[in-house]
């Protein structure tokens, strides 16, 4: 299995620097720090709280179910990648007030900075680069990526990239069972013949998201490289299909993804 292992994830998630959802009511200096919190989460649009009080919470579930061998770290990642946000561009152009708000909360408490990082080191190691995976998943990522320069070859637009990966889906016996086109991007539901594979002994999708999935990541890291953002399938796990979506990658940022020194917004 591709790193960190499940008790490291744990150990990831528990490092968390903000505000729990289970942390008891107090008073004093205590009932202030509340209250400049209130204030951040006035700032960040109802980000802090709902990342703090809502998503939290189950980012911990997900991270023990899969410690116990009872949720895939595919379904850890997806909600990571589900975490409320605040946005400070849109597209290239830079939100100003949006910015100023983020130095303002940032300005309030340390949590806003410290949530960023401990979010980037969290996604970053559950996403996991080549380095992180053991010798077979390298295979498999090396494959994809040597495979996606002959399959995306002169294919640098969305459709046309989307267009190629239908047919190496279909290639490997994958149903496709709609498409959709809309603002941009290019999304593709299907149905994996693969999904029960081994599932009696390693669980249902084990196959799927843990392991054939690395050739996936092959081509996440070659379209990265010219610009283009692959979301391989996510949010199988409670659904016959799977879901992957190809768009032109731009420079959106969002906290808590962009820590404020990153838009200049450390007070």
């Amino acid at each position: 299995m591709a790193k960190p292992d499940p008790e490291e994830v744990v150990r990831l998630v528990e490092a968390f620097p903000g505000a729990s959802a289970d942390a008891g009511d107090s008073d004093g200096g205590e009932a202030t720090a509340a209250t400049e919190i209130g204030r951040v989460d006035e700032l960040l649009n109802g980000a802090y709280g709902a990342l703090t009080r809502n998503w939290y919470p189950e980012l911990r579930r997900r991270a023990a179910a899969h410690a116990d061998g009872d949720c895939l770290r595919e379904r850890v990642l997806e909600h990571v990648e589900a975490v409320p946000s605040f946005r400070l561009s849109d597209g290239p152009t830079p939100l100003e007030e949006r910015r100023e708000a983020l130095t303002r909360a940032a300005a309030l408490t340390d949590e806003v900075r410290e949530i960023a990082e401990w979010y980037g080191t969290l996604r970053s190691r559950l996403e996991g680069d080549r380095a992180s995976l053991t010798r077979g998943e390298r295979l498999l990522h090396d494959f994809g990526y040597a495979l996606a320069h002959l399959l995306f070859l002169g294919a640098s637009s969305p459709p046309a990239v989307v267009r190629r990966l239908r047919l190496a889906y279909r290639s490997v016996g994958v149903r496709i069972d709609e498409t959709a086109s809309a603002g941009g991007i290019e999304e593709t539901r299907f149905t994996c013949p693969y999904r029960n594979v081994a599932a009696g002994t390693c669980g249902k999708r084990w196959v799927c998201h843990e392991k054939l999935d690395r050739v996936d990541d092959g081509y996440v890291t070659y379209l990265a490289e010219r610009g283009v953002a692959y979301q391989r399938p996510r949010g199988c796990e409670d659904s016959e299909q799977c879901q992957s979506s190809v768009a032109r990658d731009g420079p959106e940022q969002w906290w808590p993804k962009t820590p404020p020194a990153a838009v200049g917004a450390d007070p």
